[in-house]
């Protein structure tokens, strides 16, 4: 485009009021020199906004994403036997190279799931063996102490009066009683100075027997630190891994059904035309969006009737106190902690639970129990689709299970936002969620923490 026609459109623009204003331009453009690279940023920008919004711009059907035929390109190809032949070759690559790379992502993201799974499991078993090794190292500590108070008291009563010869005057005192008391009160002397020793004794092992498992405490602590590294740098890969399978899954879906129908258009000898084909993709892209929308407000409504529910088993679940949040309407069908084993065909569950199963069909909502930062949403081997949420003072919260997702990584969301849908992927014999709640990177029973908070 020249300058006299650059100034015709501007012109025409500013009076239609639809032009940027001057701070406005100097804003998207700094300088007067546009790119082509940085024309194809803002357009791309553009599609984005227009997409998000719901808007068509009316000329998308002869554009395509990089790398992609366009609709005109079919049409010109359409046209000629040769161009056809190559553009049919050209356009089942491309679906073939869609569904390699969005499996082999997928692979890859369930291999990483798999390898954050064991690492974290690992680091869980880690935290509860340094915490009853601490546990059992206390409770021997203060057998310690206590064996160390009687045997002081035993020596006090005995030697109140000063000394070995104190005591010998004292029980000599009475002897006018007779030989047989005299001898009656050395006994209970002796016994009561076996019975120190034996005090005595325990203290001592006692105190022995602390001092080995607090060394034994320490050493699973630091396995502990070992292992939380681990598990950090495992969830960092598997979270990449899960982003890219996302990113390949997105393309898929976003160009492969174009693809098909560009493809059938030119293998089609009939006398449908591909303007029929591309009606078609925008039918379905409309249908698609108008999905996406009910099921966008279905959540909001659900959130809404979560916020405001009571707190009863069966129904939309708590609205909690202190911003906590029932994270999902439903029974509670597994306790935490020791429970019968259940196996299928392929695994058997836990013996130790490491949270609570809440039950009431595929697809429920899920809800962020608190207020948070999401630090993981993606493949977690036993967990399937899990999502953790970081609430700040050291205590998180994790669901598992998911069939689908509703938030990303990194993402800010509110109690009792939807997050997510009730499944069956990973370790599960039916929809359900699967929720823990961590203090400081150890699991705790979720259910007395989440009733002191009014959300259960």
């Amino acid at each position: 485009m020249n300058d006299e026609a650059m100034a015709d459109a501007r012109a025409a623009s500013e009076d239609c009021g639809c032009a940027p204003t001057l701070g406005e331009r100097r804003a998207l453009w700094p300088s007067s020199k546009v790119t082509r690279r940085s024309a194809m940023t803002v357009g791309a920008l553009s599609a984005i906004a227009l997409t998000v919004f719901g808007v068509s711009s009316g000329t998308q059907s002869a554009r395509a994403e990089p790398g992609y035929p366009s609709w005109d390109d079919v049409q010109r190809a359409k046209a000629n036997e040769a161009a056809k032949g190559a553009e049919i070759t050209r356009i089942q690559g491309l679906i073939q190279s869609l569904t390699q790379r969005a499996a082999a992502a997928e692979q890859a993201a369930r291999a990483a799931g798999d390898e954050f799974f064991a690492a974290q499991q690992a680091y869980f078993e880690a935290v509860d063996r340094a915490d009853t090794l601490q546990a059992q190292a206390d409770e021997q500590a203060g057998i310690a102490d206590e064996s160390a108070r009687k045997a002081g008291q035993v020596a006090t009563q005995l030697y109140r009066s000063g000394g070995d010869q104190a005591a010998l005057e004292l029980f000599l005192s009475d002897s006018a009683h007779g030989a047989d008391d005299l001898l009656s009160r050395l006994g209970s002397l002796d016994k009561l100075l076996e019975y120190n020793r034996t005090v005595a004794d325990r203290a001592a092992a006692a105190r022995n027997s602390a001092q080995a498992l607090s060394d034994q405490a320490k050493s699973a602590r630091d396995e502990r630190d070992r292992l939380q590294k681990i598990a950090e740098e495992k969830m960092v890969k598997a979270q990449q891994a899960s982003d890219a399978a996302q990113a390949a899954l997105e393309e898929k879906q976003n160009n492969l059904a174009t693809l098909q129908a560009q493809l059938a258009a030119l293998k089609d000898t009939t006398s449908a035309t591909v303007a029929g084909y591309q009606k078609g993709e925008q039918v379905r892209k409309a249908r698609e969006a108008a999905e996406a929308e009910a099921r966008r407000k279905a959540a909001e409504e659900a959130a809404k009737n979560h916020n405001s529910g009571g707190g009863g088993g069966g129904g939309s679940g708590g609205s909690g106190s202190g911003a906590w949040r029932r994270p999902s309407s439903g029974r509670i069908t597994s306790y935490y902690g020791r429970r019968n084993v259940q196996c299928s065909n392929s695994y058997c569950a836990s013996r130790d639970h490491g949270g609570i199963d809440i039950a009431n069909g595929c697809g429920v909502p899920i809800y962020a129990a608190h207020s948070g930062t999401v630090d993981y949403v993606g493949y977690n081997g036993g967990y399937g689709n899990y999502t953790r949420i970081q609430h700040g003072g050291g205590i998180a919260t994790g669901y598992g299970h998911q069939a689908r997702f509703a938030v990303r990584w990194g993402q800010y969301v509110s109690a009792g936002q939807v997050i997510g849908y009730a499944g069956n992927t990973g370790n599960s014999f039916g929809c359900h969620l699967h929720f823990e709640v961590y203090v400081n990177g150890g699991r705790i029973d979720p259910y007395p923490f989440m009733v002191a908070r009014g959300a259960i």
